[in-house]
This record gives structure tokens, sequence and C-alpha cells, in this order.
């Protein structure tokens, strides 16, 4: 009787064991691991895939424009991160325009109409993206901006500033927002010292090409062409969530995310966000 009992409680352990490990195949039934490492709460510095992504596909246009008219990389970088929403804009998508350029000026190419200013706006329309960055370094290299090609390859907190000083954001914020990203995406590894000869070999060529655009283009405000960045920013408080924080500003949670190329909903105290465009 005992020699019975013993086999039948053998019996039900195999059951048992059995019944677990096909539970656990049932479960993963190819057998992978999520080798995902979520983002850490609170990570002021987290950045997003999308944005990251963004950052390698057109780095080395940066650098290129940087080699040639001295404007530091990372700053072509964070503004195109910034006005684009890490190349997810509308204008982004359906015209390859990263930076908001409008049709004034001498533009004669492709164009795309859009509610901005008027309801029927009228903006440029760009074979590809790098042909909007290249437009960029032109849209720069007018009389207003020119003291910030005076500063060195290197100076991207120079440039932040003085692009605001130069009427290019109407918000007070502005540098620091730019200052943020790029050293949230370490983008001042892509920029360049260069030795003061260099520079004001520089300086002497962008002054040339600057006299010249302003004796064959028609006098146009750059208003007109490129309206200043008006980005309203949100200083995060202690209660603040993502959500509320879209509520507020009557935008989506997935707008905000990717405007302040956010890879979760987690927020920190005292970081600045974009929450509107």
């Amino acid at each position: 009787m005992k020699k019975v009992a013993l086999a039948s409680l053998i019996l039900a352990l195999f059951f048992v064991s059995c019944g677990t490990k096909r539970g656990t195949v049932l479960k993963h039934p190819h057998g992978k691991t999520n080798t995902h490492t979520a983002s850490k709460p609170g990570n002021k510095g987290a950045t997003s895939t999308s944005g990251l992504t963004y950052i390698e596909r057109y780095k080395s246009i940066a650098i290129e424009e940087m080699n040639k008219y001295g404007i530091p990389a990372s700053i072509k970088l964070a503004q195109a991160i910034l006005e684009s929403g890490n190349g997810n804009s509308d204008l982004a998508l359906r015209a390859n325009n990263h930076f908001g350029i409008k049709c004034g000026g001498t533009w004669n190419g492709k164009s795309v109409t859009k509610s901005d200013d008027n309801p029927n706006d009228c903006f440029r329309v760009y074979d590809n993206p790098e042909q909007s960055f290249r437009d960029h370094s032109q849209f720069l290299l007018r009389k207003r901006y020119e003291k910030l090609f005076q500063l060195s390859k290197n100076d991207y907190k120079g440039w932040a500033r003085g692009l605001k000083d130069a009427g290019y954001a109407t918000n007070p914020r502005y540098p620091q927002l730019l200052i943020d990203l790029i050293e949230r995406y370490n983008l001042q590894q892509y920029d360049t010292a260069e030795p003061k000869v260099e520079v004001i070999a520089r300086v002497e060529k962008v002054d040339q090409i600057i006299e010249h655009k302003e004796e064959v283009e028609p006098p146009v405000p750059a208003e007109e062409i490129k309206k200043p960045v008006a980005m309203k920013i949100y200083e995060v408080k202690a209660s603040d969530t993502l959500t509320a924080i879209a509520s507020r500003n009557n935008v989506s949670v997935s707008d905000l995310k990717a405007w302040n190329s956010l890879s979760s909903d987690a927020v920190s105290v005292g970081q600045l966000l974009v929450v509107s465009k």
C-alpha cells in the first residue's frame, strides 16, 4: 500500500513539473529574452532613439556646413532638432524643410502652403533634407547675423546667445534651450577649434559672401523668410507629470515627447520643456 502511495506521489510531482515547463513554453514560445533597459525615472539627460537617430543621420552635413561657414555643427543640429521635432514635423515630412524657412527672397523652387502667420503661408520645398541644412546656412549669411561668424567654430554658447540677440528667436530661454540640447546629446563633440588666423580668414570670406548677397538679392526682411522662433518654454515643478503638462498646454503627450526628445513620460524638477510650436 505504501509503495502504491509513493508511486502516486512521484507521478503527481512529474505532471506538476511538466505543467510548469509547459506554461513557460507557452509564455515564451520563441525563447526570447527581453534585453531592453528602461530609462530611469527623473533622468533629465535621457535621450530618445529618434533624437539619436536624427543626429546620426545629419551630423555629417552639419559638420560640412561648419567647415565651410563656421556655424558650429552642434548649433545647427540643436536648431534642427527643435524646429523639426527630430524630423517629425509636418514641414520636415512634407517638404524636407527642417528649419521652417518661407518662400521669400529669391526662392523660385517648389513650395507648399501651410497656416502660420497667415492661412496660406508659402514654405520652401527641398528635394532632400540636406538642401534644407544648406539653405539654413545661406539664411544666416545676412547682415543681422554677421557678428556671429566672428566667433570660433567651437563656441556654441556664444552662438546660442548671439542668435537670440540677432533676432532669430523671441523666447528669452531660447539660448539655454539650445545649450541644454547640445549638452544632453554631447553635440559639442562635433565642433572644432580653430587658430585665430583661420578665424580671420573665414570671417573675411563670409563678409564677402554677405556683401555679394546684399547686392544681388532684393531687400527682404528676415521675418518674411522665416519668422523668429517663438517657442513657449515650461519649467517642470515638483508635482508635475507629463500628462498634466500636456493637458495644461492643450497639446498631446506624444508631441511633448517629440519636441523635447524624451524617451519616456518621466520628467524632473527644473527640466525645461518646449510646450508649443
